[in-house]
């Protein structure tokens, strides 16, 4: 009975929440993904590439990951469609590897932040002076590594007969996958306008593609249809239901962190600032 409640109410929900979220957040294209950076980045000016004096919806780091992993989502729809095998247990040395870089550079840039905020820890050395070249680098592997992992369990989550097949199994398809990557990345150093317009897109994309496959694969679990789906055309209302928990959550903590600062711009690093708390 609940069950059949919420399937029915979902079209319904869905279009309260994209109106909700559309009336909240800043006009135009850049200030809705500026919007969705909102809620899960500091988004602060000095950590982030620049559109003339804008700085992008997400700060570098965050542009690495979220970008990073909706090419590597787009790259496996192509590749490992329907693949619900873990990638081959040989790239999980270089995932460890990718993962503490990622861990080094943000505890690295952590530590800088806090003695910029506070003052704090001035007598512990920095390993290097941080910087948004590493961010993006750093970021870039996490956000593949996230996508590896979570393709797999949404299908294996989603499908009837999904394939077994592990999702990355060939060096070829890593290293094709991984130089592409570090190609974007390339380009974004530029910061050529040309480049950062897509990157502004693609990463918030990124944010609701990997929110709306988790969300997706709750939903399933909580609606008891796991292992359900047959056809793909089946998959559209479980994907809106993801969509929608997305973008709730989206427009929670975009409300929550407008109550408590008063603005949409990203955090400030100051005397006064009370981010160290907060971001990497």
């Amino acid at each position: 009975m609940i069950q059949a409640i919420l399937q029915r109410s979902l079209p319904l929900a869905a279009t309260l929440v994209v109106a909700a979220w559309l009336w909240i957040a800043p006009p135009g294209l850049l200030g809705k993904l500026d919007a969705i950076g909102y809620a899960v980045c500091h988004r602060i000016p000095e950590r982030s590439f620049h559109l003339d004096d804008r700085p992008l919806p997400l700060c570098a780091r965050c542009s690495g990951t979220f970008s990073a992993a909706a090419i590597t989502l787009l790259v496996l729809a192509i590749i490992a469609p329907r693949r619900s095998g873990m990638p081959a247990p040989k790239f999980y040395p270089l995932f460890g590897v990718l993962f503490l870089a990622f861990a080094i550079d943000g505890g690295n840039s952590y530590l800088y932040l806090i003695k910029q905020v506070s003052g704090a820890f001035l007598n512990v050395p920095n390993l290097y002076l941080p910087n948004n070249a590493l961010r993006l680098l750093t970021g870039t592997g996490m956000g593949m590594i996230m996508a590896l992992m979570l393709w797999p369990a949404f299908h294996a989550t989603i499908w009837q007969h999904p394939d077994p097949a592990p999702t990355l199994e060939r060096w070829r398809d890593f290293l094709g996958l991984y130089g592409l990557l570090l190609g974007v990345d390339l380009l974004v150093l530029s910061e050529h306008p040309f480049v950062l317009y897509p990157l502004a897109l693609f990463g918030p994309l990124g944010v609701l593609a990997l929110l709306t496959m988790i969300f997706t694969v709750l939903w399933q679990i909580v609606m008891r249809q796991e292992n359900t789906l047959i056809h793909v055309r089946q998959i559209g209302w479980p994907l809106l239901a993801g969509f929608t928990l997305a973008l709730l959550m989206i427009l929670t903590i975009d409300l929550i962190r407008l109550q408590l600062t008063g603005t949409w711009y990203g955090l400030s690093i100051g005397p006064s600032s009370w981010i160290a708390g907060f971001s990497l």
